[in-house]
């Protein structure tokens, strides 16, 4: 009898710790977000998205230690509006989608800054490439949803900047032709609803 009240106690405490540390559970309202990018192709700027991507977020600004950001991006996903284009973005000499069908960022802290913009640290994985990266975010709010009552919304968004050649997103090739841009801009914005 002490043994199995030993146990459920057991449980009982696990299941409450685990819970008072996870921070607020929010999931993506994928109609109202996206992953978009733009490049330099000779003088214009191509700009493009990825339609289909997941994501874990966990956050609450009281709770930044046991908060996390950790998104998935399905590379075949890219769409820049033109076929032929996008054929060739998912070909060997760009994101090779059939030996790396996807990429993905996991947050290792959240740093507050001020009213409303934190810092992002974690391992952005594009290919066979993972690299450290630190990025602004911004916590726009969060409110009830004027829908759906007694559901929660919040809002979150990121404009960065990297390297494709560092991630071996193609060749220096087309670079060094001036063709594309190696700099590629990334805007990432969320909506969100509260679990």
């Amino acid at each position: 009898m002490k043994k199995r009240l030993s146990l459920t106690a057991f449980i009982l405490i696990v299941l409450f710790s685990s819970s008072a540390l996870a921070a607020d559970k929010w999931e993506i309202d994928s109609a109202h977000s996206g992953i978009m990018f733009e490049v330099k192709h000779i003088f214009s700027a191509i700009r493009g998205y990825f339609s289909d991507f997941e994501a874990d977020i966990r956050f609450d600004k009281n709770d930044l230690e046991n908060s996390m950001f950790n998104f998935t991006v399905k590379t075949d996903s890219i769409n820049t509006g033109i076929g032929k284009r996008d054929n060739h973005l998912r070909s060997g000499d760009f994101f090779d989608t059939g030996k790396y069908p996807e990429m993905e960022f996991k947050s290792t802290e959240i740093k507050h800054v001020k009213e409303g913009e934190y810092i992002l640290e974690g391992n952005m994985r594009v290919k066979d490439v993972t690299k450290k990266v630190s990025f602004k975010a911004e916590f726009l709010g969060s409110r009830e949803h004027p829908l759906q009552k007694g559901t929660m919304v919040a809002g979150f968004e990121t404009a960065f900047q990297i390297d494709r050649l560092n991630y071996n997103v193609g060749s220096g090739k087309f670079y060094e032709l001036g063709v594309v841009g190696d700099k590629v801009d990334v805007l990432i914005s969320f909506e969100t609803t509260k679990q």
